[in-house]
Protein backbone atom coordinates (compact mmCIF):
# COMPACT_ATOMS: atom_id res chain seq x y z
CA UNK A 1 0.00 0.00 0.00
CA UNK A 2 1.56 3.01 -0.99
CA UNK A 3 1.48 6.23 1.91
CA UNK A 4 -0.39 9.34 0.93
CA UNK A 5 2.74 11.77 0.19
CA UNK A 6 2.73 15.14 2.23
CA UNK A 7 1.09 17.97 1.47
CA UNK A 8 2.99 20.40 -0.80
CA UNK A 9 3.28 23.74 0.53
CA UNK A 10 0.78 26.57 -0.08
CA UNK A 11 3.40 29.15 0.64
CA UNK A 12 4.27 30.84 -3.01
CA UNK A 13 7.93 30.59 -4.00
CA UNK A 14 10.04 32.79 -6.38
CA UNK A 15 12.77 30.81 -8.35
CA UNK A 16 14.72 33.26 -10.11
CA UNK A 17 12.60 35.69 -12.14
CA UNK A 18 10.79 32.99 -14.72
CA UNK A 19 8.37 30.88 -12.53
CA UNK A 20 5.68 30.61 -9.77
CA UNK A 21 5.61 27.44 -8.11
CA UNK A 22 2.40 26.70 -5.86
CA UNK A 23 0.91 23.38 -4.81
CA UNK A 24 3.43 21.76 -6.98
CA UNK A 25 2.82 24.00 -10.36
CA UNK A 26 5.11 25.34 -12.39
CA UNK A 27 3.56 28.30 -14.34
CA UNK A 28 5.46 30.86 -16.89
CA UNK A 29 5.26 34.56 -15.33
CA UNK A 30 5.02 38.11 -17.78
CA UNK A 31 6.99 40.83 -16.65
CA UNK A 32 4.42 42.00 -14.99
CA UNK A 33 3.40 39.31 -12.22
CA UNK A 34 7.25 38.76 -11.85
CA UNK A 35 7.55 42.36 -10.20
CA UNK A 36 4.27 41.63 -8.40
CA UNK A 37 5.46 38.49 -6.86
CA UNK A 38 8.85 39.89 -5.67
CA UNK A 39 7.34 43.18 -3.76
CA UNK A 40 4.78 40.48 -2.03
CA UNK A 41 7.55 38.52 -0.69
CA UNK A 42 9.90 41.56 0.04
CA UNK A 43 6.79 42.72 2.28
CA UNK A 44 6.59 39.21 3.46
CA UNK A 45 10.01 38.96 4.86
CA UNK A 46 10.03 42.41 6.77
CA UNK A 47 6.85 41.11 8.09
CA UNK A 48 8.84 38.16 9.62
CA UNK A 49 11.90 39.50 10.36
CA UNK A 50 10.46 42.90 11.91
CA UNK A 51 12.92 45.95 13.26
CA UNK A 52 14.90 44.83 16.35
CA UNK A 53 14.59 48.49 17.85
CA UNK A 54 10.78 49.06 17.88
CA UNK A 55 10.12 45.17 19.19
CA UNK A 56 10.17 46.26 23.49
CA UNK A 57 8.40 49.89 23.48
CA UNK A 58 9.46 50.28 26.82
CA UNK A 59 11.74 52.84 28.04
CA UNK A 60 13.30 52.46 31.68
CA UNK A 61 14.41 55.89 32.77
CA UNK A 62 16.27 55.92 36.15
CA UNK A 63 15.60 58.86 38.53
CA UNK A 64 17.76 62.53 38.58
CA UNK A 65 20.55 62.46 40.42
CA UNK A 66 18.76 64.62 43.65
CA UNK A 67 16.19 61.92 43.67
CA UNK A 68 18.33 59.21 43.35
CA UNK A 69 20.25 59.76 46.43
CA UNK A 70 17.70 58.31 47.90
CA UNK A 71 18.55 54.79 46.89
CA UNK A 72 20.49 53.41 49.25
CA UNK A 73 20.51 49.19 49.70
CA UNK A 74 16.94 48.54 49.27
CA UNK A 75 15.59 46.40 46.44
CA UNK A 76 11.61 46.61 45.46
CA UNK A 77 10.02 44.17 43.05
CA UNK A 78 6.86 44.66 41.30
CA UNK A 79 5.38 41.86 38.95
CA UNK A 80 6.77 42.20 35.48
CA UNK A 81 8.71 45.46 36.37
CA UNK A 82 11.63 43.84 38.59
CA UNK A 83 13.40 46.05 40.93
CA UNK A 84 11.95 49.08 40.24
CA UNK A 85 14.45 50.97 42.93
CA UNK A 86 15.60 54.61 41.73
CA UNK A 87 13.28 54.28 38.27
CA UNK A 88 10.30 55.32 36.50
CA UNK A 89 7.71 53.26 36.45
CA UNK A 90 7.52 52.64 32.36
CA UNK A 91 4.56 54.24 30.47
CA UNK A 92 4.07 51.08 28.50
CA UNK A 93 2.22 47.72 28.87
CA UNK A 94 0.01 49.66 31.10
CA UNK A 95 2.54 49.27 34.18
CA UNK A 96 1.40 52.66 35.31
CA UNK A 97 -2.14 51.55 35.64
CA UNK A 98 -1.36 47.75 36.92
CA UNK A 99 1.17 48.99 39.55
CA UNK A 100 -2.00 51.05 41.05
CA UNK A 101 -4.13 47.08 41.68
CA UNK A 102 -1.10 45.03 41.75
CA UNK A 103 -0.37 43.62 45.60
CA UNK A 104 2.69 44.33 47.60
CA UNK A 105 5.69 44.39 46.59
CA UNK A 106 9.02 42.06 47.08
CA UNK A 107 11.23 43.90 49.65
CA UNK A 108 14.52 43.07 50.32
CA UNK A 109 17.20 43.95 52.08
CA UNK A 110 20.15 42.46 51.40
CA UNK A 111 22.36 44.48 54.63
CA UNK A 112 19.60 42.83 57.30
CA UNK A 113 21.17 41.35 60.59
CA UNK A 114 20.50 37.88 61.66
CA UNK A 115 18.53 39.01 65.10
CA UNK A 116 17.91 42.66 64.39
CA UNK A 117 14.46 43.96 64.18
CA UNK A 118 13.13 46.26 61.67
CA UNK A 119 9.92 48.81 60.34
CA UNK A 120 9.27 48.80 56.79
CA UNK A 121 7.38 52.22 55.84
CA UNK A 122 6.35 52.96 52.53
CA UNK A 123 4.99 57.07 51.84
CA UNK A 124 4.22 59.48 49.15
CA UNK A 125 5.62 62.69 49.83
CA UNK A 126 3.91 64.51 46.45
CA UNK A 127 -0.19 64.19 47.75
CA UNK A 128 -1.88 65.66 46.29
CA UNK A 129 0.66 66.70 44.09
CA UNK A 130 4.66 67.77 44.56
CA UNK A 131 4.40 71.36 43.80
CA UNK A 132 1.77 71.41 47.20
CA UNK A 133 2.45 68.74 49.03
CA UNK A 134 0.07 69.76 51.91
CA UNK A 135 -1.51 65.83 52.32
CA UNK A 136 2.45 64.48 53.01
CA UNK A 137 3.39 61.94 54.37
CA UNK A 138 0.50 59.96 52.39
CA UNK A 139 0.97 55.95 54.40
CA UNK A 140 0.91 53.35 51.99
CA UNK A 141 2.24 50.72 54.32
CA UNK A 142 3.65 50.14 57.50
CA UNK A 143 4.88 46.76 59.22
CA UNK A 144 7.09 46.21 62.05
CA UNK A 145 8.57 43.63 64.32
CA UNK A 146 10.12 41.93 61.00
CA UNK A 147 13.03 39.86 61.65
CA UNK A 148 16.37 40.38 59.64
CA UNK A 149 16.53 36.98 58.44
CA UNK A 150 13.50 37.88 56.47
CA UNK A 151 13.74 40.63 55.01
CA UNK A 152 16.49 39.80 53.42
CA UNK A 153 15.06 37.05 51.67
CA UNK A 154 11.72 39.51 50.52
CA UNK A 155 9.32 38.22 53.12
CA UNK A 156 7.86 41.00 55.31
CA UNK A 157 6.56 39.09 57.69
CA UNK A 158 5.16 41.05 61.14
CA UNK A 159 2.96 43.16 62.47
CA UNK A 160 1.18 45.15 59.85
CA UNK A 161 -0.23 48.59 61.58
CA UNK A 162 -0.88 49.82 57.77
CA UNK A 163 -1.45 47.37 54.81
CA UNK A 164 -0.56 48.28 51.69
CA UNK A 165 -2.26 50.73 49.28
CA UNK A 166 -1.07 50.51 45.74
CA UNK A 167 0.07 53.74 44.67
CA UNK A 168 -3.01 56.16 43.14
CA UNK A 169 -2.11 59.25 42.15
CA UNK A 170 -4.75 61.68 41.07
CA UNK A 171 -5.03 62.73 37.75
CA UNK A 172 -3.02 65.98 36.46
CA UNK A 173 -1.43 66.22 39.32
CA UNK A 174 2.16 65.11 37.91
CA UNK A 175 4.49 62.32 39.22
CA UNK A 176 4.73 60.98 42.61
CA UNK A 177 7.57 59.46 44.38
CA UNK A 178 7.05 56.42 46.52
CA UNK A 179 9.41 56.17 49.32
CA UNK A 180 10.38 53.20 50.83
CA UNK A 181 12.77 53.05 54.21
CA UNK A 182 13.65 50.18 56.81
CA UNK A 183 14.60 51.35 60.11
CA UNK A 184 16.04 49.27 63.15
CA UNK A 185 13.34 48.34 65.74
CA UNK A 186 15.00 48.18 69.13
CA UNK A 187 13.20 45.99 70.81
CA UNK A 188 10.49 48.69 71.07
CA UNK A 189 6.22 48.17 70.96
CA UNK A 190 5.48 50.02 67.72
CA UNK A 191 2.14 51.20 67.57
CA UNK A 192 0.14 54.13 65.90
CA UNK A 193 -1.50 56.94 67.66
CA UNK A 194 -5.62 56.43 67.20
CA UNK A 195 -5.95 59.47 65.39
CA UNK A 196 -2.98 58.40 62.96
CA UNK A 197 -5.34 55.49 62.25
CA UNK A 198 -8.06 57.43 61.56
CA UNK A 199 -6.24 58.71 57.81
CA UNK A 200 -3.15 57.69 55.82
CA UNK A 201 -3.15 61.26 54.89
CA UNK A 202 -0.91 63.96 57.01
CA UNK A 203 1.20 61.62 58.63
CA UNK A 204 3.61 63.36 61.11
CA UNK A 205 6.30 61.08 60.04
CA UNK A 206 9.05 63.15 61.83
CA UNK A 207 6.95 62.96 64.90
CA UNK A 208 6.80 59.06 64.46
CA UNK A 209 9.93 58.71 64.70
CA UNK A 210 10.62 60.86 67.51
CA UNK A 211 8.39 59.66 69.41
CA UNK A 212 9.63 55.98 68.97
CA UNK A 213 13.77 57.45 68.93
CA UNK A 214 14.11 55.65 65.11
CA UNK A 215 17.48 56.91 63.86
CA UNK A 216 18.64 57.53 60.64
CA UNK A 217 16.91 54.78 58.06
CA UNK A 218 19.24 51.42 57.65
CA UNK A 219 18.37 51.34 53.67
CA UNK A 220 15.97 53.61 51.59
CA UNK A 221 14.80 53.85 47.47
CA UNK A 222 12.05 55.40 45.49
CA UNK A 223 10.06 55.49 42.37
CA UNK A 224 8.17 57.82 40.38
CA UNK A 225 5.23 57.27 38.54
CA UNK A 226 1.92 59.42 37.77
CA UNK A 227 -1.77 58.93 37.00
CA UNK A 228 -2.16 56.31 34.30
CA UNK A 229 -4.27 58.83 32.10
CA UNK A 230 -1.74 61.48 32.19
CA UNK A 231 0.24 62.41 29.18
CA UNK A 232 3.74 61.69 29.73
CA UNK A 233 4.86 64.43 27.57
CA UNK A 234 2.80 67.04 29.78
CA UNK A 235 3.06 66.42 33.57
CA UNK A 236 6.09 68.27 35.59
CA UNK A 237 8.70 65.65 37.16
CA UNK A 238 9.56 68.07 40.25
CA UNK A 239 12.50 69.67 41.33
CA UNK A 240 14.88 69.59 43.96
CA UNK A 241 17.00 66.37 46.10
CA UNK A 242 14.99 64.14 47.63
CA UNK A 243 17.47 63.35 49.87
CA UNK A 244 18.11 66.84 51.66
CA UNK A 245 14.61 68.27 51.55
CA UNK A 246 11.99 65.85 51.56
CA UNK A 247 13.45 62.55 53.40
CA UNK A 248 11.91 62.66 56.69
CA UNK A 249 14.45 62.78 60.04
CA UNK A 250 13.70 62.66 63.76
CA UNK A 251 14.06 65.12 65.76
Amino acid sequence: MMQRPSEPSLTPVLLGVDFWISAEHFVPMGWTMRLAVATLLLGLTMVVTGDDEDSDPCVYEALSNNDALLCKGLKVFYPELGDIGCMYVPVCNNYRQKISYWTEPIVKFPGALDGATYILVMVDPDAPSRSSPKARFWRHWLVTDIKGSDIRKGKIQGQELSPYEPPSPPAQSGFHRYQFFVYLQEGKTISLLPKENKTRGFWKMNKFLSRFHLGEPEASTQFMTQHYQDSPNLQTRGRGSSELQDKPKPR
